[in-house]
């Protein structure tokens, strides 16, 4: 019961201000939470902060970002922030054929 208590939770995005729109669709579409906008992100109210938590790691992993973005809570606030250095890769190395076998070292 810790983490029980609802309260007016912060969603900070500060490198996806582009996103908020569609994230407070979603929140709406699939929750039925409603979101105020604000200069940083969304604000909403009377809900968990882990809960919310979850539900923008899955709105995160919906729009494919989950490669380039993570997401974090704290003190009230559910934070999305990129990771540092490149994106994961998503292609797999191909064996490079270069190798010859024995047969072929020796010319038979």
């Amino acid at each position: 019961m810790l983490f029980k208590h609802k309260s007016t939770v912060k969603v900070d995005m500060a490198d996806l201000n582009a996103e908020a729109a569609n994230l407070a669709a979603f929140l709406l579409n699939e929750y039925k939470l409603s979101a105020s906008m604000t200069s940083k992100g969304l604000e909403l109210k009377d809900v968990e902060t882990y809960s919310l938590l979850t539900m923008v790691k899955k709105f995160v992993h919906h729009k494919n970002l989950s490669g380039t973005h993570g997401v974090n809570a704290e003190n009230n606030i559910v934070k999305i922030y990129r990771f540092k250095g490149t994106a994961k890769k998503k292609e797999k190395h191909e064996k490079d054929t270069g190798h010859q076998n024995i047969t072929q070292s020796w010319g038979l």
